[in-house]
């Protein structure tokens, strides 16, 4: 034997026929998309040997899942073991005689039993979508005669059940310990705990270690939430205070055109660093997730991360007007949706920059298109020493813009949680559907609000951050 199970750790033996998920299964389990550790393919025969795949916490391992290669001639196995047996029902012993005198004809058979024959549990992987042939009863006549714990698992490929499955679970439930459903592409994290838990049912000699393992992999998950909450708050202290600027040349303060192409550079200027923001932020949350085939948008010419330019992130995305009148009044922010053009100050012809400014803004964002939700990018206009005036973009002045950006966030996070790690096509963090922050509690809303308004004055509230903290674990959680 090849070592492959040790007294100490709780061994499960991933089997199956060959292409039936097996390999998807462990990396959705294990979380680990990483196509040289767990290759999950379409090509029979993959998985050759057994390949230990271990779950380590602290330094110490807590449990150990086995990919196998898949039956190749289950039929004529079991015939052959059989033959060995004599009369009855054949045993370990028998199985062990199988193993070591088999011919290579029965190679994967052989392989793929040693782990049980050391000692390990059963994970058997099933498709209910194809037909219940006598190959497959064979396979599960095999496993029944290991003694070992089993447990049977349907990997839909689908949402809609088989004309088979209800024949697969008859016949399951008479050779196994247990019967679980399971979507090795589409499992998110309660899923797979679940299917943790699964295995306590069945294995009772190491169900303190079983124990542990759960609690620990629950442990984590809240560390991560936590983690990736303190990762929201870093991008959130940046992005609102962002600010880029640009000079503006005396004999450029005449010229319209002039004025609009650069306040139309200095708006692509702010999004550009905005949507980098943003991708440094998701480039957190992706390896704290242990995502590497969930991309985050590499364009940073545009700010798509937020598809400002649409209606429809207005419409779902933010607060509702109500909610925001709400919070503007908390905040001292004024009310309602307006664009804020107010002039105060500006001299010497500025203020035919300012409506250049703001042409270019509104053009930005398909000018009449959104005329109560155009954020004014003009955080100020300064003169500069000489003839130069020094333009100044950002922060938004739309009291709906942090929500947006919340949304946003929280939308890409629901589909990275929503990403199983079996999947081995790329994908790029989009986000869609419905936003989340209209239905916080007004509670939440507040919390946020007072430290949104201080980060857009360039001065995060550190006594709030605390309040902060929870507020986006408990929005995290929800999500």
């Amino acid at each position: 034997m090849n070592g492959l199970v040790t007294s100490d750790v709780p061994a499960f033996a991933v089997v199956g026929r060959v292409n039936m998920g097996k390999s998807a299964v462990i990396a959705t389990l294990l979380e680990i998309d990483d196509q040289d550790v767990v290759r999950v393919s379409a090509t029979p025969g993959e998985t050759t040997r057994c390949q230990p795949h271990r779950v380590i916490f602290g330094g110490r391992e807590c449990i150990r899942f086995i990919d196998t290669p898949g039956f190749s001639r289950p039929v004529e196995a079991l015939r052959v073991i059989h033959s060995l047996h004599g009369e009855g029902t054949p045993n370990l012993e028998t199985l062990h005689r199988f193993v070591a005198e088999a011919g290579e004809d029965f190679g994967d058979e052989k392989r793929l039993l040693e782990p049980l024959l050391e000692g390990a549990g059963v994970l058997y992987v099933v498709d209910p979508a194809k037909p219940l042939r006598d190959d497959f009863l064979a396979e599960m006549e095999i496993l029944r005669w290991t003694g070992r714990p089993r447990l049977a698992l349907l990997n839909r490929r689908s949402e809609t059940t088989g004309p088979d499955e209800e024949a697969w679970r008859s016949s399951l439930g008479g050779a196994f310990n247990l019967v679980r459903s399971f979507d090795a592409h589409h499992a998110r994290y309660e899923e797979r705990l679940r299917l943790l838990k699964s295995l306590l049912e069945i294995e009772e000699r190491h169900r303190s270690k079983l124990e542990e393992t759960i609690r620990l992999v629950e442990d984590e998950w809240e560390r991560r939430r936590e983690e990736s909450a303190e990762i929201i708050i870093s991008f959130f202290e940046e992005a609102l205070s962002l600010k880029v600027e640009a000079t503006l040349e005396e004999r450029d303060l005449t010229l319209p055109s002039r004025r609009e192409r650069k306040a139309e550079l200095l708006g692509k200027q702010y999004f550009g660093k905005l949507s980098e923001l943003e991708k440094e932020c998701f480039a957190a949350l992706l390896k704290l997730h242990r995502h590497h085939l969930l991309k985050a948008d590499t364009n940073i010419d545009a700010f798509h991360g937020i598809d400002l330019e649409s209606d429809e992130t207005w419409t779902k995305w933010g607060l509702k007007r109500g909610q925001l009148a709400l919070v503007s009044a908390l905040t001292g922010a004024a009310g309602g949706l307006a664009v804020d053009a107010a002039t105060g100050g500006l001299t010497h012809g500025a203020g035919t920059v300012l409506g250049g400014l703001l042409g270019g803004a509104a053009a930005w964002f398909k000018g009449g298109s959104l005329p109560d939700l155009r954020i004014d990018l003009t955080g100020g206009i300064t003169l500069g020493a000489g003839e130069g005036k020094t333009l100044s973009m950002g922060p938004p002045k739309n009291p709906n813009f942090p929500w947006v950006l919340l949304d946003g966030i929280l939308s890409r996070y629901r589909q990275m949680l929503a990403r199983a790690h079996g999947r081995r096509d790329e994908e790029i963090l989009e986000g869609a559907g419905e936003g989340f922050t209209r239905h916080f509690p007004r509670e939440r809303r507040d919390v946020l609000a007072k430290w949104f308004n201080s980060c857009l004055k360039g001065s995060p509230n550190r006594a709030l951050e605390p309040e902060v903290f929870q507020a986006l674990v408990a929005a995290l959680e929800e999500v």
